[in-house]
């Protein structure tokens, strides 16, 4: 980027952080300078890739504004900054350059067009919503509130602006509590008490304020005295709330539960709140499961969200409602329709509705007529699409990606003419080896087609043997579609000479309801028997070399490599596990949202008569130990209160215990995901180093591995 080309206001923005001049200009993350060598797409350079996070065109649609982060290897972190460019991709500009990443980026002023986003503000050394000049002048600071701003959404007539902020849900005991300042004890007296990577002890709650096109205050909290989290952690943001096009009314969505009714329950509601009024109504009270993303028709006669019918099941189908405002009246548009939406948006004039969904292994845009409910596929291919945005012109813009590379802005007009506007990683792409993906069909053992990715190495020869890879993925009710992973990346994969295979076994989506629930109670069974099915089918193309498989995968991914570590006979020569499920009567436990592991397991162990319960605990990897024989890595994050670490600490002590050889990678600073710049790059060293040391070992195939190991 031509520093030339930065606007002067950025001068200001610069100051944003709390740190001094000198420190910003240390701690401002550039785009990295990286060398490709023979084509090899190393962790390295895999870091390096620009991350495209959000999108915001401009309502007359002349600019897009986008947010654009890279990684810093040196100093273990990434940032994001503030860019615009024209409909066509043309005179791409920076606008923002601090220490701190800038986020919920979106427009508002009509005529006198501004940005509005969040980043650290100097003052109150905590994130604010700032806005700016489309080029990067005119900064000024909106909101200045105690604990900060962590999503917001400004009324369309931009009188108001409502933000999520934290606050403490409850006070200390001052008698337990009094003199003992440096005491870290806390005292719990009811479940929840920690969720994804934290300890709950505050929690977002939605601040209305009043808004005059430069400045906000008078902020009220509509849930002032609740003990209920609005966005919901862990990953709510601003798609919580909605404004009726009027600007007189709002959506906000919340769970409005806490313990351990909240860690049970899934039902969360959308509650209208009368901002001269001042009233509340539970708009979804008649609904058990979760309803998310509230979007008011343009007219605001209607109201589309996504709705989940079926209590604890965090994976149910995503029902696409609409609700006349007037009436009431509900409709389920795709009661008929086996497959769900993922997000959704109206299009301008309120006819038809736009989303993306998985279907068949991909993430396609279809838009839906709201009369009828006919569904049209706007763009598909071998791609995932999301974050769609229709236009009043007819245009659509939206994100994708593939297996292959990482997201890049696309608009999309007409039926199915799709217009690449950005391609941020040109540049490294092009010096890349070329890695294929390749459809097919495994026949499962009971007698269904089952959709297999297979990726193909770098500068493959169909006449040699390489060694090959199960990838058994998370969720479990997660889809295996053409997705693009910084950890589990398939062309890094590719780029290390193995042959993959990620089977969309039972439980993954885009291949309607009964696939996708089947795997609810029966963790043991038919998805096991999928993964060998597909194992097999690699283990048979003439180009795998059969004696060195591997399987891998991260949470259920994790605890399907830990069960077929007891059942794949001799199929395998070296199995990876990150984040996964060892012990089901432990997880059931330890696990802080017990409505998953409550719905998905069948229920608690102790339930003798519970027969789903039973089977599914009776299965559990732990008491299979006996049968392993393949050498295993094993890595956790301490942070991770999904899964908890002592999962794969427990996993890898039988290991060993059982004389295996085994290797176990802990990150104290990591939760369920591995993001952090340095150690996602030990990460992937460690992952190769291990599959290199067992799966390109000639002299060692899978049936004698086990062996061998077993026995030192």
């Amino acid at each position: 980027m031509n520093k030339s080309l930065i606007p002067m206001g950025l001068a200001a923005a610069a100051m944003l952080s709390s740190c001094s001049t000198n420190e910003i200009e240390e701690m401002i993350i550039e785009k990295p300078t990286v060398e490709v060598k023979d084509g090899m797409l190393t962790p390295e350079v895999l870091e390096a890739f620009g991350r495209i996070r959000e999108i915001a065109p401009s309502p007359d649609g002349k600019t897009i504004a986008f947010t654009l982060a890279y990684e810093s290897i040196e100093e273990n972190k990434s940032n994001a900054e503030i860019y615009t460019m024209n409909p066509d991709g043309s005179d791409m500009q920076r606008l923002t350059k601090t220490a701190s990443s800038e986020s919920g980026i979106c427009w508002f002023g009509g005529d006198n067009p501004r940005i509005a986003f969040i980043t650290k503000d100097s003052e109150t050394e905590k994130p604010q919503v700032f806005s700016m000049a489309p080029n990067g002048s005119e900064l000024q600071r909106i909101t200045a509130l105690e604990n900060g701003v962590e999503c917001f959404k400004i009324s369309p007539d931009e009188t108001h602006i409502i933000v999520a902020s934290p606050i403490k849900p409850w006070e200390k005991d001052s008698t337990l509590f009094n003199g003992l300042e440096k005491t870290t004890g806390r005292l719990v007296n009811d479940l929840m008490y920690k969720h994804w990577d934290e300890w709950v002890e505050e929690i977002p709650h939605p601040f209305l304020g009043e808004f005059n096109g430069k400045s906000a205050d008078n902020f009220i909290d509509l849930m002032a005295g609740e003990p209920f989290e609005c966005p919901m952690r862990p990953f709510g943001g601003a798609e919580s709330f909605e404004f009726t096009p009027d600007g007189k009314q709002l959506v906000y969505v919340s769970r409005k539960k806490a313990g351990m009714d909240y860690a049970f329950s899934t039902d969360s509601n959308l509650y209208l709140y009368d901002i001269a009024n001042k009233t509340t109504t539970n708009l979804t009270s008649d609904n058990p499961g979760y309803d998310t993303d509230p979007k008011f028709s343009p007219d605001g006669s209607r109201l589309a969200w996504l709705s989940m019918a079926t209590p604890k099941y965090e994976s149910d189908k995503k029902r696409l409602m609409v609700m006349d405002m007037k009436s009431g009246q509900k409709r389920d548009l795709t009661d008929n329709w086996q497959y769900w939406p993922e997000e959704i948006a109206w299009a301008p004039d309120g006819k038809s509705i736009y989303f993306a969904g998985y279907y068949e292994g991909t993430e396609p845009v279809f838009k839906m007529d709201v009369t009828t409910c006919k569904i049209d596929t706007i763009a598909q291919g071998m791609w995932d699409y999301h974050s769609v945005i229709p236009m009043a012109d007819g245009k659509i813009y939206a994100m994708r990606h593939n297996m292959l590379q990482p997201d890049d802005v696309v608009a999309i007009v007409g039926s199915e003419k799709v217009t690449e506007i950005t391609n941020i990683n040109k540049d490294i792409l092009d010096q890349l080896a070329e890695v294929k993906v390749e459809k097919h069909y495994v026949t499962t053992t009971d007698g269904k087609q089952m959709l297999a990715w297979i990726i193909l190495p770098s500068n493959f020869d169909p006449n040699k043997k390489y060694p090959g890879i199960l990838y058994c993925q998370g969720g479990p009710q997660q889809a295996v579609s053409q997705f693009w992973s910084y950890r589990w990346n398939f062309r890094i994969m590719g780029a290390n000479g193995y042959v993959v295979i990620a089977p969309c076994r039972r439980g993954t989506p885009g291949f309607g309801y009964e696939w996708n629930h089947q795997i609810s109670g029966d963790y043991m069974g038919q998805n096991m028997q999928d993964y060998l099915a597909a194992t097999d089918y690699m283990a048979a193309l003439p180009y795998v070399d059969k004696d060195h498989l591997g399987a891998i995968g991260a949470s259920y991914g994790g605890f399907s490599v830990y069960k077929l570590a007891g059942i794949h006979e001799g199929r395998f020569a070296a199995l990876i596990a990150h984040a996964g499920i060892f012990n089901l009567e432990a997880q059931y436990l330890e696990t802080e949202e017990m409505f998953f592991a409550d719905y998905d397991l069948g229920g608690p162990y102790w339930d003798l008569n519970n027969a789903v319960a039973q089977r599914t605990y009776a299965g559990s990897p732990h008491k299979f130990v006996d049968k392993w024989t393949a050498p295993i890595l094993i890595t956790v994050g301490e942070l991770d209160y999904r899964i908890l670490a002592s999962q794969g600490m427990m996993a890898f002590n039988a290991a060993k215990m059982h004389g295996l050889e085994a290797e176990m990678l802990v990150f104290p600073d990591e939760n369920h995901w591995v993001v952090k710049p340095q150690n996602a790059i030990l990460w992937q060293r460690v992952f190769f180093n291990f599959l290199d040391k067992y799966l390109k070992n000639q002299s060692q195939p899978a049936s004698q591995a086990g062996e061998k190991t077993a026995g030192e």
